[in-house]
């Protein structure tokens, strides 16, 4: 089955409101997309920290037999 040139531009003329309405959608999405993309590219952000406190306990003998107990304090730090 064979279309002409003829028979092209009537399809056209026929649903030329459809297509428009079709094109102009397809746009909007395209633009609305792209300027989303590009607006969340420019903005700087601080990154993520997640902190976690450790403490250790170390146990420490003198000469007199006795035990200290030392506590340590850090924090471990991770960016995202």
């Amino acid at each position: 089955m064979r279309f002409s040139l003829k028979e092209l531009f009537q399809f056209l003329r026929k649903h030329q409101a459809d297509i428009i309405l079709v094109i102009g959608v397809i746009l909007i999405s395209l633009l609305s997309f792209a300027m989303g993309y590009i607006l969340a590219k420019q903005q700087e952000k601080e990154p993520i920290r997640i902190e976690k406190r450790d403490t250790n306990i170390l146990m420490h003998t003198n000469d007199t037999n006795k035990i200290h107990i030392i506590r340590i304090n850090s924090y471990i730090g991770i960016e995202l």
